[in-house]
């Protein structure tokens, strides 16, 4: 069985886009002490708009780490982990195919 091409690129962008999500919510927990979550929005202000790149790209990795708590500590439904796994996989299908294209075209090719 042979995988094509735009499958395998489409695999590629869904890995690298819960990589990016994962390396950008570390960082950001690194770097300010304080948990990555959809919260701060509620700060208002230039510090709220300055996160909405942040929670754009990292997004995927906030819905399945909060889904992951939900089921373990609020026994939340099967169906809604469900749920909640496409929605942060395409999501994170599409951040990933994003920043291969910014690779591409930095990069030239």
């Amino acid at each position: 069985m042979q995988i094509s091409p735009s499958a395998l690129e489409s695999f590629a962008a869904l890995g690298l886009g819960f990589a990016f999500a994962g390396l950008l919510v570390s960082a950001f927990e690194l770097l300010t002490r304080r948990r990555a979550s959809f919260g701060l929005l509620e700060a208002g202000g230039p510090f709220a708009l300055a996160c909405v790149p942040l929670l754009v790209f990292s997004a995927p990795f906030i819905i399945l780490r909060n889904t992951v708590r939900g089921r373990r500590f609020e026994r939340r439904p099967m169906g809604f982990v469900f749920a909640a796994t496409l929605i942060a996989g395409f999501w994170s299908l599409m951040s990933g195919r994003f920043v291969l294209d910014m690779a591409h075209l930095l990069a030239g090719a």
